[in-house]
């Protein structure tokens, strides 16, 4: 074919717009320009080889006549500069053509790959050119030999610097100017596009303008059309799609101000913007990943999900990493979510130099970053050049979470009539979503392993939220299981009106506070507080068991031996992981003499002094923060700091039992099927043995086991010598003889 039928078949039919159907037309017509350039850059080789003193030519193991043929089967032109002109005027004919073409596809949205890919990547018509060069031996093998020939070596099979810049440039200056977009640190080796290849037969042929280059294989295959990640990322990316997310619990302002935000974002490379990062943090299940694929839904966007715990440990390896998730973030034009972010807030060097590392990677990125983690960011200042922030998603109010439960009763026990079920729930459990979906699926799995076929209601459903909200607590409380019930309780009537109305305020506070608006009043604070005061063994514990059984919560008793220290700090990290995760677990937290952790602050007349108020102020702080319930018992109220008291909802004494009293413990204490003997005078035993119920639960317990060791029903000599026991042990003065003359 002749240079002007070459430069003719550029143009474009009369009375048409010219527009490409599908990406592998545009490549073609893309590597007939390349061909063009070829030819020129052959061409003039050529006439230089011819001026060279020895006029050797070209290298004899690849000869002009196959070059020739690989470029097309006929001979080029030989008219030296004027043939050389006849060949640029036909690559600008075609170069125009093809623009036209492309601007036509665009006006029809047909999506061709190579612009798309350098609009997403922010490539200059220069470096798509570039990339264009080492595409071509991808795509067509006689490449090789062609490249080879210009080359001078029948080894360098490979595009280098230097051959790149001879196709693409004109003169000196160009090419000097055009180095810029080929450095080790430009775009296109900076996201891994095109990537230098060694040359075993020329270690210095390894850098500079002999550096040979090739093709990055997953810019081949997004080029090619191939769907998919790339393949480095397997098992670490995740790619998702708003349609096939469950709706998100956030609320709409909080989505809208998210959604203004990544409207910062750049939209695509080189705009005059920094990267936007965003850091959703809160609870687990609060649907942190729902919330950025709703801000992806409104962008139009997919989202590409990184596991921040498969990152390698190496700083380096980590970057490259990150590195590609950013390139395919941008490929597929999908915000890189990269989740738990605690993954880079660890202790230690390895930690740190991850997060620096991660933060270099990201402001090389001109896009949308979301983080995805429980806990606030504690180094804003990580991201100094980006555009960052950092935004708290919380447990959603009732009406979401009666929601929340209905979709997923209706998602794991279909066809099933759960009646108010998933409106006491959300009232009395503030589960996040996506806990809510794990309670709900674990008591359908539940129910298909049992057979169990019986009726679907609250107290089932309760049992699985209960079950899914236990915590360990770090191992700084214990779990306990309640045993008691109103009845068993012994107190006076205008103390068990205070604990019922405590356990009325927990049913009816998201009335309260969502329906009838008083959460908007007080924004903090909603927590319920009670302290129990009283002497030992009068029923504090007791009382606490039976909230938490009426509630139908989990009670965690606080070992304060372990949460105490003498380190500096370590005291509020153990307070912070208790409160933590009795809020997500929907616990009541029972702190038994609490005077000892929340008792008076001091004068401070030493840094003990000082760091203990700080550890007071600190609990202050964080059980107007908590929104579930903390009862304290202390058995003298004066000790504890006025600062509580002030701030505690409930105060309830638990007074010593009076003989009515007593007699009711003592006969309550003894099951109905325990044995007793008719010579058990509980009456006497009310108005002799003045002790607490919890001193009078260990008599009758002693009392018990004498009575086994003989074989004998349960007498009361056999409660006298349980008695004598007791009052030994708590240092009280036992008159066994006035009892006795008491009983005739």
């Amino acid at each position: 074919m002749t240079v002007r039928a070459l430069a003719e078949q550029a143009g474009s039919e009369p009375g048409t717009e010219p527009f490409y159907t599908d990406g592998f037309s545009h490549l073609a017509d893309e590597l007939e320009k390349l061909e063009l350039l070829l030819r020129l850059r052959v061409a003039s080789a050529r006439r230089r080889w011819a001026a060279r003193p020895d006029s050797t030519g070209s290298p004899l193991c690849v000869s002009d006549a196959e070059v020739d043929w690989l470029l097309g089967g006929e001979t080029l032109p030989s008219g030296g500069e004027a043939g050389e002109e006849m060949l640029r005027l036909a690559v600008s004919a075609l170069r125009s053509g093809i623009g036209e073409r492309v601007a036509g596809s665009a006006r029809r949205g047909v999506s061709l790959p190579l612009p798309r890919l350098a609009e997403r990547l922010g490539l200059s018509d220069f470096e798509a050119d570039a990339l264009l060069v080492c595409l071509a031996p991808e795509l067509r093998r006689r490449y090789d030999r062609v490249y080879a020939y210009l080359q001078d070596d029948v080894t360098r099979l490979r595009p280098s610097v230097d051959l790149v810049l001879d196709l693409l440039c004109d003169g000196e200056a160009e090419r000097w100017a055009a180095r810029a977009w080929l450095a080790p640190t430009a775009r296109l080796f900076e996201a891994g596009i095109l990537q230098p290849v060694d040359d075993p037969q020329s270690p210095s042929g390894s850098s500079g303008l002999a550096r040979m280059l090739r093709l990055d294989p997953r810019i081949l295959h997004f080029l090619l059309g191939h769907g998919g990640t790339d393949a480095r990322l397997d098992g670490r990316v995740q790619l998702l799609h708003p349609a096939d997310a469950d709706e998100p619990a956030t609320d709409a302002g909080t989505t809208a101000g998210l959604l203004a935000l990544a409207l910062r974002a750049p939209d695509s490379p080189g705009e005059a913007a920094p990267c936007t990062v965003l850091h959703l943090h809160g609870p687990r299940g609060v649907g942190r990943r729902e919330t950025a694929l709703a801000v992806c839904g409104a962008l139009g966007r997919p989202l590409l999900a990184l596991d921040a715990e498969r990152l390698p440990a190496h700083p380096d390896e980590a970057e490259a990493l990150l590195r590609l998730a950013l390139r395919e973030s941008a490929l597929l034009r999908a915000p890189l979510y990269v989740v738990p972010a605690e993954a880079l807030l660890r202790e230690g060097d390895g930690a740190a130099a991850l997060r620096r590392a991660f933060a270099r990677t990201v402001e090389r990125y001109d896009g949308l970053v979301f983080l995805g983690g429980e806990s606030p960011w504690p180094h804003a200042e990580t991201f100094a050049g980006a555009e960052f922030h950092s935004v708290a998603l919380p447990v959603p109010g009732a009406p979401a979470r009666e929601a929340a439960w209905t979709r997923a009763i209706r998602a794991s026990l279909p066809g099933v009539d759960a009646g108010d079920a998933p409106r006491r729930l959300a009232e009395r459990f503030r589960l996040t979503p996506g806990r809510i979906r794990e309670a709900a699926a674990d008591f359908a799995r539940h129910r298909v392993a049992t057979g169990d076929e019986g009726e679907v209601g609250f107290e089932a459903l309760a049992a699985a939220c209960r079950a899914r909200s236990q915590q360990s607590l770090g191992g700084l409380a214990t779990k306990v299981k309640p045993r008691y019930a109103w009845g068993d309780l012994v107190l006076p009537d205008d103390k068990l009106d205070p604990l019922r109305e405590l356990c009325d305020q927990a049913r009816n506070a998201w009335q309260v506070y969502e329906r009838w608006g008083f959460g908007r009043k007080l924004p903090r604070g909603r927590g319920l507080s009670a302290l129990f005061s009283g002497p030992p063994g009068t029923g504090k514990t007791m009382a606490a068991e039976v909230l938490a059984a009426e509630l139908q919560l989990d009670l965690y008793k606080v070992d304060l031996a372990t949460v105490v220290s003498k380190y500096i700090g370590e005291t509020e990290k153990n307070l912070s992981r208790i409160f933590a995760e009795a809020e997500d677990g929907n616990s009541i937290l029972f702190f038994d003499e609490a005077d000892a952790l929340f008792g008076k602050r001091t004068e401070v007349s030493d840094a003990h002094d000082r760091y203990a108020n700080i550890e007071t102020s600190y609990l202050l702080q964080r059980m107007e923060e908590y929104a579930g319930m903390v009862i304290l018992a202390s058995n003298l109220r004066e000790n504890m700091d006025e600062a509580f008291l002030r701030r505690i909802r409930f105060v309830v004494d638990f007074p010593f039992p009076d003989a009515a009293s007593r007699l009711r413990i003592w006969k309550g204490h003894f099951p109905a099927e325990a044995p007793m003997d008719d010579t058990v005078d509980y009456g006497l035993l009310a108005e002799r043995v003045q002790v607490a119920g919890g001193n009078i639960k260990n008599i009758a317990l002693h009392a018990a086991f004498l009575a086994a060791a003989e074989g004998s029903a349960i007498g009361f000599e056999h409660v006298l010598k349980g008695a004598r026991r007791e009052f030994e042990k708590i240092g009280k003065l036992w008159d066994e003889a006035a009892l006795r003359r008491a009983r005739r």
